[in-house]
């Protein structure tokens, strides 16, 4: 097959050279609520292309990529002697797969354990492309399915204005679930 960045001929979707020239991730750290840290491993401009193919056949295999090159290295950074839960927010399975349970699933280590469906929003509405208004006017309604661990790390892929996980956060802290801190592949942030 080719790579889809280079078009070179590759065992894999995107080469080893695109991999370390285009996807090298340099984490970036944006604050929600005042004080949360939400670390991002990528500009959403990096990555745009790449990002935009999360509800297609092909999707599927680039965020395994990227969450390979990101996720997984920093969760083996993490040192975690706790049980810890990774939660994807709102992880409905379209087009195959879902796409942030994929990132969730990168993290998993001895003590970092990914929970999947756990936190699902009700609303019904679509937030992919919505202005910050929008966003406001139509909030979220997380739901929270139980699960043993009280700390949590929340994995969300985009990050733009922080109002999903804002409301994601505050649906885990009324349940008494501590949010350590949030991951996102890529920062809208300009």
């Amino acid at each position: 097959m080719r790579c889809l960045l280079c078009e070179s001929w590759s065992l894999s979707r995107i080469c080893r050279a695109c991999r370390e020239e285009h996807l090298t991730p340099s984490l970036h750290t944006r604050k929600i609520l005042g004080k949360l840290p939400v670390h991002s491993f990528y500009r959403y401009d990096e990555i745009e292309p790449l990002l935009l193919t999360k509800h297609t056949d092909i999707g599927h295999h680039l965020y395994r990529i990227m969450a390979s090159l990101s996720f997984a290295p920093y969760a083996k950074t993490l040192g975690m002697e706790e049980a810890v839960a990774v939660i994807a927010v709102d992880d409905h399975v379209r087009h195959g797969y879902s796409h942030t349970a994929v990132l969730a699933r990168a993290m998993k280590t001895a003590a970092l354990m990914p929970r999947h469906t756990v936190l699902r929003d009700r609303s019904g509405h679509r937030y992919s492309g919505q202005d910050f208004q929008y966003r406001l006017t139509h909030p979220r309604d997380f739901t929270l399915k139980p699960f043993p661990e009280t700390k949590v790390i929340l994995v969300d892929d985009i990050l733009t204005t922080g109002l999903t996980l804002t409301q994601a956060v505050e649906a885990l802290e009324r349940e008494g679930k501590e949010v350590l801190f949030c991951l996102t592949l890529a920062d809208a942030e300009r």
